[in-house]
């Protein structure tokens, strides 16, 4: 999956969305804090490809992307927006695929949602550059847009900043790409891209301030970085495990912070938190829960409390644990529950 999988809407409620077979399945608190539902299926009756990505706009409505089979051979990309977890989300929509023409699936899907509260698909396409499809203003989806890119890398990071304007990363042999709205609703523009060590399937965007976004990746010596553009990488600390950070900002302590959530190489989950965009103050992990299967997941939210919420999902297994923060000083965290 691609994207936060456990949000917080705007009920206040937390939900989480995972794949299953060929469905996709969404769970949520039943009150702010309280017991959860059973999974329910989203989208209709649609089948799709185990492929998932999530975004949320400031409105906190979910938007889901995946691939769906349509002829042999081929796929099409789908989207559904879930207004409130107790509501059913909408059936799955078609958007098309980057070529005209129709083919199979040529990347894992991001999106991300502006202010107005559209979302922006973007996927790396079948000559490894990326494309776009956003929704419009007044409904329907504007065309398909050629980003351009060479030798682009599964994985897109897809990311809204504060000021509403949507960014996307993508890694390429030696570096990172970046493209960024210079105005609401417009094509996302190439920046100076970044010459670095990245290791595929690791970058992780997220809003850290009025002007910036901050991208994670492991590069290939294996530690963790974060980078801001028109700046340099900052090595942060050791990676925790071979995949994906997830990345959340937060209040700890009356302090703007940043905190990190990786599946460590032991199994267990690893955090580390630091001050919002002071990667100098330095920071480290330290692990918590039992040990996971190797193809757990991880996400991060903050729930109506304002409390970090961590959340592990197993493919392999359904197993889905979840934990709060205490109310005490620093990270600390309550016993990890199966829901």
């Amino acid at each position: 999956m691609n994207g936060d999988w456990l949000i917080r809407g705007r009920d206040g409620r937390l939900s989480v969305y995972h794949l299953s077979g060929d469905v996709v399945l969404c769970r949520a608190e039943r009150a702010p804090g309280g017991p959860w539902t059973d999974p329910r299926k989203v989208g209709g009756d649609q089948k799709l490809h185990p492929v998932l990505a999530v975004g949320q706009g400031a409105d906190g409505y979910a938007h889901l992307v995946s691939w769906r089979p349509t002829l042999p051979g081929e796929s099409g990309l789908v989207h559904s927006t879930h207004f409130r977890p107790h509501l059913a989300a909408l059936d799955w929509h078609p958007i098309g695929h980057p070529r005209k023409k129709g083919g199979d699936r040529s990347g894992t899907p991001a999106v991300a949602v502006d202010a107005q509260g559209r979302a922006h698909v973007f996927v790396r396409n079948d000559g490894g550059g990326v494309h776009m499809v956003n929704q419009k203003e007044k409904g329907g989806w504007a065309p398909w847009v050629d980003l351009r890119g060479s030798k682009v890398q599964d994985g897109l990071a897809a990311v809204t900043g504060e000021s509403g304007r949507v960014e996307v990363y993508a890694a390429v042999p030696k570096g990172l790409l970046h493209w960024r709205q210079e105005e609401p609703g417009a094509k996302p523009v190439v920046q100076e891209p970044l010459e670095a060590e990245v290791r595929p399937g690791t970058l992780r965007a997220l809003a850290t301030s009025a002007d910036s976004t901050t991208v994670f990746f492991t590069d290939t010596s294996g530690d963790l970085c974060a980078w801001r553009s028109g700046s340099k990488p900052v090595t942060l600390l050791p990676a925790a495990g071979p995949g994906p950070v997830t990345a959340i900002r937060c209040t700890l302590d009356g302090h703007d912070c940043t905190v990190l959530a990786q599946r460590s190489a032991s199994g267990r989950v690893a955090f580390a938190a630091y001050p919002t965009e002071q990667e100098s103050a330095g920071a480290w992990w330290e692990e918590s829960g039992p040990q996971l299967p190797v193809d757990a997941l991880v996400s991060l939210a903050v729930d109506e409390d304002e409390r970090v919420v961590a959340a592990t999902l197993s493919p392999s297994t359904g197993e889905l644990l979840l934990t709060r923060r205490k109310d005490e000083p620093g990270l600390a965290l309550e016993a990890w529950r199966s829901l």
